[in-house]
């Protein structure tokens, strides 16, 4: 089976025939319809040892669907060349099963086994939508090295042994994980005029402590909170402002452009971050490093930084205020002070295009240093699939006008 290096991104496809739009030899627009910020590998999940005579099988749900789709792959953070042997796109039947007439076979440059270089990310070829349910499957004959991967996905992939890459039935996928892994987005032909919102933060975007397989995460729930037009999701659970981290993601500074700006279609970012530079700081990470202090000054030059960026861009961005957290790991009194100035610099410096105040939507009543027990997880720092709906409702208004 001949391989074919992918050095570069690839290029989207170009004088597609598009009927249902009624345009023929025109550039196909594509818009981001489901994307994750992409992680080093690590210990905890498949990442660190990788692939090898194996198929992986994952599920994710689009925020819009069009006439045709594309997957990107990542290998951003790989040692060595990415070979994929073969890989499929299909109908998610439930589980590891899909149904079996919706298997589309990938390629790329018209290929079907390709390789992605180290560091890079490749797009595959158009093929024709399966729905807004996506199963997406790769087969890796030869060893992958260590995996670029998305730690906290809140969704079971699967895995078999050989090659089930076009295999329908769910029998040889028996091992799981609730990682994503090489993948960094799928794409849409643009089916209206509505830009995409990117969703941008730490673990309170990831939807951590959200009921895994239901897509309860905030960027999820938008839709029913009155919110129509595509959304992704950028967010990286224990992610920071300033700070760079293997385990934790690069900084938000460091992978805005990445992550939001260079999604296809993006038109507004919401951010919600800083939780984590105030609550780890002077602590020791999952990375053996102490995370350092941060100063109000520090955060609000982040925010700044992240402002100026998608104003260079033409992208409009909301701020959020940052979540109460009294009764958790992190708190102290220093730290509840620092996150008060944060958010009152949020809500009045008027810096960013539009504000939404979180802290009041979820605050216990006459307690905003606390959330409310109706929207607590249990560990008094995460919401549960109630606060994560609260979350959307309040942001939902905002991507409106």
């Amino acid at each position: 089976m001949r391989l074919r290096w992918i050095a570069a991104p690839v290029a989207a496809v170009a004088a597609l025939v598009v009927v249902a739009f009624g345009v023929r030899d025109t550039e196909p627009t594509w818009s981001s319809a489901w994307a994750t910020a992409v992680q080093y590998p690590i210990y905890q999940n498949w990442s660190a040892m990788g692939f090898s005579e194996q198929t992986v099988r994952q599920v994710v749900r689009l925020s819009q669907d069009g006439p045709q789709v594309r997957i990107r792959l990542s290998n951003r953070y790989g040692e060595y060349p990415l070979p994929v042997a073969a890989a499929t796109v299909a109908r998610s039947a439930g589980g590891a099963a899909v149904v079996p007439e919706s298997v589309r076979v990938l390629t790329v440059g018209g290929d079907s086994a390709f390789v992605v270089a180290p560091g890079a990310e490749t797009v595959t070829d158009a093929v024709e939508s399966v729905g807004p349910l996506v199963a997406i499957t790769l087969y890796f004959t030869y060893p992958t090295g260590p995996a670029t991967q998305h730690g906290q996905a809140l969704a079971t992939a699967y895995r078999a042994p050989g090659d089930h890459v076009a295999d329908p039935s769910a029998t040889h996928f028996t091992e799981k994980s609730q990682s994503w892994y090489y993948l960094a987005g799928v794409d849409t032909l643009r089916p209206s005029e509505a830009d995409v919102t990117v969703a941008f933060g730490d673990s309170l975007t990831d939807g951590f402590r959200s009921t895994p397989d239901t897509d309860q995460r905030y960027p999820d729930l938008l839709a029913a909170a009155g919110y129509h037009g595509p959304v992704v999701n950028a967010g990286i659970s224990g992610n920071r402002l300033i700070t760079d981290s293997t385990v934790l993601g690069d900084s938000a500074i460091a992978r805005f452009r990445r992550d939001v700006l260079d999604q296809p279609g993006v038109g507004t970012a919401v951010v919600l971050i800083g939780i984590n530079d105030i609550g780890l700081a002077g602590n020791p990470g999952p990375d053996g490093i102490v995370f350092p202090q941060v100063s109000k000054e520090q955060l609000i030059a982040g925010y700044r930084d992240l402002i100026a960026q998608a104003r260079a861009a033409g992208v409009r961005i909301i701020g959020a205020t940052i979540l109460p957290f009294a009764g958790s790991a992190f708190f102290s009194p220093e730290k509840e002070r620092l996150r008060t100035e944060v958010n009152t610099w949020i809500r009045e410096a008027g810096a960013f295009d539009k504000v939404v105040d979180l802290e009041l939507a979820l605050a216990a009543p006459g307690d905003r240093t606390r959330l409310a027990d109706a929207f607590d997880s249990g560990d008094h720092l995460h919401p549960n699939d109630s606060g994560y709906r609260a979350i959307a409702t309040a942001i939902a208004p905002a991507l409106t006008t």
